[in-house]
């Protein structure tokens, strides 16, 4: 399995420790390991083979290598790859729910469990966003292709993807002015990167369709 760190996240820890948020950025970061944990766990627990673990600013992301005989099975306009990377989808959130319900039933420091129950609450509601590559987008993503297929579930996602940054953006705007809370005004920094860059991806993927789709009408 390749390692990989995504360097931006050497900007982000300095910007949270000298605007004095560091802490709540560790626990972030510690319960996004546990988050990418659960959808490794689950990959695995479906006979997935974990391909690449990769560090990013504000957590951890795993992706699988895909076996061509599961690719090859058709649910609908889909594969049952996709169902698997759907499920794999969840785990993460779902691991997020979980440690909220026993972090709030120990005895725990009261400041502490807070800080614990915000970073778990933040991340499951981070991780849903209807963004790509975020698991909301994925999840999204995989049910698009099993109804629509590859190409227009791309398209889709990517529209769904522009649409809800846009939203949030506009919500984080409001809340900023409110809170002056950095941490939101990085999210939205790091959510438009995210937007943009499978942006630019998707283009390169539909030039390629096309050129594929110019040379055998020829």
């Amino acid at each position: 399995m390749r390692f990989r760190i995504d360097l931006k996240i050497f900007i982000f820890l300095i910007l949270f420790y000298f605007t004095k948020q560091i802490e709540i950025y560790g626990y972030i970061m510690f319960f996004a390991f546990i988050h990418e944990l659960g959808h490794l766990i689950c990959g695995m627990i479906l006979g997935m083979k974990p391909e690449k673990l990769e560090i990013m600013p504000f957590g951890l992301s795993v992706s699988f290598k895909i076996k061509a005989d599961e690719y090859n099975k058709k649910v609908k306009k889909g594969n049952l790859f996709e169902i698997k990377k759907i499920i794999v989808a969840t785990a993460g959130p779902i691991i997020n729910l979980l440690l909220i319900f026993i972090i709030n039933n120990l005895e725990l420091d009261i400041t502490k469990s807070l800080i614990m129950i915000y970073s778990n609450l933040l991340l499951f509601i981070f991780n849903l966003l209807p963004i790509y590559p975020l698991d909301g987008g994925r999840i999204i993503r995989g049910i698009l292709h099993i109804k629509f297929g590859k190409r227009k579930s791309e398209k889709y996602t990517n529209i769904i993807s522009l649409i809800s940054v846009v939203i949030f953006t506009s919500l984080a705007s409001i809340l900023i002015l409110y809170m002056e809370n950095i941490s939101i005004f990085l999210i939205s920094i790091y959510l438009w990167y995210l937007v943009i860059n499978e942006n630019k991806k998707y283009k390169k993927r539909e030039e390629i369709y096309k050129r594929i789709l110019e040379n055998n009408t020829i």
